[in-house]
This record gives structure tokens, C-alpha cells and sequence, in this order.
């Protein structure tokens, strides 16, 4: 089974994202996605430094892909969505169907079907498959039974890609809600989002967290954790994303690849990871339960 390190949905300095990419060189991790997928604004980071970062990691033996942004506002977000379609080095990730439309229309094989298309039926799935997609990242909300019967009658099965470590990205608006918080406008956000490693997490009265808001993106306050349910994981799916989060990204792919290799059991390997948690883990989804939830199978 492979790990895959989805793209970087927080906005961090230049050097603090050159600086974590250089580590994950090193990392046992087989896929990496890479690029802006959240904001526009955010540019500490170019298409060129993005495509110079991944030729780093490609010379280091990883799968490396280019994720296109999940919400397109503008010409100059269709200019670099273009740019990613037409360069050839590097597999894409489409978030949105007019990545879709343009890598179909280039005649592409290597790209990826991103969790933010809904594809909740094998219709859906199979029209992507059919424009070229060669693997699919299955939406968060999913549960494991849902993607079991969605696969079950497609042939070939599609290579599926499941999202197993992060706050979940549950919502993506064309408002800004970090910029809301400071009383800012979005296009005068004065770049608030720079330097908060895992954006700003909203609590209840009681003070229970609730929800992170992450720029344009609503995410969970919570961490979603499958490495309690990695038998069942490994049963539908081939590649587990592992979304990188302010510290400790490395060691929770270690975490991952040793439970992967026998080395940790699942449960062992949950309750290791709690170290690297900064919030309690919930994995309620996966099992077509509220997504808050931390469940145990009986």
C-alpha cells in the first residue's frame, strides 16, 4: 500500500515550506502532491517554485503531482491552471471539472480525480476514468461501506485514494472567513493566513472545538485518524493521504509506514500517534457515522 502527502492547504512562509519539503525528501512517503489548492492570493510560492520543488522530490524517487486549485474565481487562476495542464513533467490533481475539461481535452492519462469533484457514484467515477483519470481520491465524508458498493461493479477498478490523517477539509466559499474574524475585506486580507501553521480553530461557549478556518476553506477541528482502521482501509483502497499539518508531518509518516509494514499494530499504532495530535482524533466517517465521532468497532 502506498502514502501519499496531499498538498499543503495552510499558507506558510517561503522558507518554512521549502524547508518542510526538503525533509520530506527523506521521508518514507511515495507520492506528493504539491501546489496551491485553497487561495489564489497565496503566492509565497509560484508555479516555477512549485515545479523546481518538485523536481527535488522526483530526484528523491517520488510520484511527484501538481494539484490545481479547488475554486477558480479569475483569468489569472485559469492562466495557472493552463500552465499546470500544459506542462508534461509532472502527473495533475483536478479539484474541479474545468481541470477536468483541459486535461481531457490534452489527450492526459496521468492525472488524478481530487477529492473535491463529489464523486459519490460509479457514473461519476467512471466518466472521470473515461477522460483519463487513473486513480481517485475519495471525498472525506465517504464512508468505507459507501466506497466498497461504489466500486464494487466497475471494471477495471479504479486505483482509490483515501484520506487517512488531517483536519478535514469539509468546505471551500468564495468568502474569506479568516479575513472575517479580523475584520477585513478578502481582497485587503492584508495575507492573515501567512504564518499560522494549522489555521485558526473555533470553539464552542462551552470552549469544545469545533471547526478550523483555514482562509476560503471550513475545515474539522478535530484530526481525522484511520490507523485504527487500517485492516479495513487496506481492503478498499491502495494509496492512504496524509494531509501535512505545522509539526510533526514526518513522524506521522513513519507512524503510518511502520503500521503499514507489521511493525505497529493498529491500535498500537493509533495510540503512538496521539503524540503528534495536537486535537482528539476522530474517525466517524469511514464508518457512516457523524464525522466528530471517535468510533471502536465491536
Amino acid at each position: 500500500m502506498k502514502l501519499a502527502l496531499g498538498p499543503l492547504l495552510y499558507y506558510w512562509p517561503r522558507q518554512a515550506t521549502l524547508d518542510f519539503y526538503a525533509d520530506i525528501a527523506d521521508s518514507p512517503v511515495d507520492i506528493v502532491y504539491l501546489g496551491e489548492t485553497v487561495c489564489s492570493r497565496r503566492h509565497e510560492l509560484r508555479l516555477e517554485d512549485w515545479l523546481e520543488v518538485a523536481g527535488v522530490l522526483a530526484a528523491a524517487g517520488k510520484d511527484v503531482l501538481l494539484s490545481t486549485q479547488s475554486l477558480i474565481e479569475s483569468e489569472s487562476d485559469l492562466k495557472v491552471l493552463r500552465r499546470i495542464v500544459a506542462q508534461r513533467e509532472f502527473g495533475v490533481e483536478a479539484n474541479d471539472m474545468g481541470a477536468v475539461r483541459l486535461l481531457a481535452e490534452a489527450g492526459r492519462t496521468d492525472w488524478v480525480a481530487g477529492p473535491t469533484l463529489n464523486i459519490f457514484n460509479p457514473a461519476t467515477l467512471a466518466l472521470l476514468q473515461e477522460s483519463g483519470a487513473r486513480r481517485w481520491v475519495m471525498a472525506p465524508e465517504m464512508s468505507g461501506e459507501a466506497l466498497a458498493a461504489l466500486v464494487a461493479g466497475m471494471d477495471p477498478a479504479p486505483e482509490t485514494e483515501v484520506f487517512a490523517w488531517g483536519r478535514l477539509p469539509l468546505a471551500h466559499s468564495a468568502r474569506c472567513f479568516t479575513a472575517r474574524h479580523f475584520n477585513l475585506q478578502k481582497d485587503t486580507c492584508e495575507f492573515r493566513c501567512l504564518g499560522m501553521n494549522e489555521g485558526i480553530v473555533l470553539r464552542t461557549r462551552e470552549g469544545e472545538p469545533f471547526l478550523t478556518l483555514n482562509g476560503v476553506q471550513t475545515q474539522s477541528a478535530r484530526i481525522y485518524n484511520l490507523l485504527g482502521d487500517l485492516p479495513a482501509v487496506r481492503e478498499r483502497a491502495g494509496v492512504l493521504r496524509i494531509s501535512p499539518q505545522g509539526e510533526h508531518t514526518a513522524a506521522v509518516l513513519a507512524t503510518f509506514r511502520a503500521a503499514l509494514a507489521g511493525e505497529l499494530d493498529p491500535q498500537a499504532a493509533l495510540t503512538a500517534s496521539r503524540q503528534w495530535m495536537n486535537e482528539e482524533p476522530c474517525n466517524g466517517f469511514w464508518h457512516g457515522r457523524p464525522g466528530v465521532e471517535q468510533y471502536v468497532a465491536s
